[in-house]
């Protein structure tokens, strides 16, 4: 496998991570004020997935230019 097909394997893994976190904190959301406590633990779940997907991304946009 290729270093690029394995960059795209990881992107599309860590972007089924982020939707997961993103719809976690939609849940969480539409379930205001409960758990009202954990909210910054999930939006801080959900922010560390998008910047390591986006992170991938970058990586991916470098070997393709390469």
């Amino acid at each position: 496998m290729s270093d690029l097909e394995i960059v795209k394997a990881e992107i599309k893994k860590l972007s089924a991570k982020a939707t997961q976190a993103k719809m976690d904190l939609h849940d969480l959301s539409e379930e205001l004020p409960v758990n009202w406590t954990s909210i910054m633990a999930v939006a801080q779940k959900a922010h560390d997935a998008f910047a390591e997907l986006e992170r991938k991304r970058e990586d991916l946009k470098a070997l393709e230019r390469a």
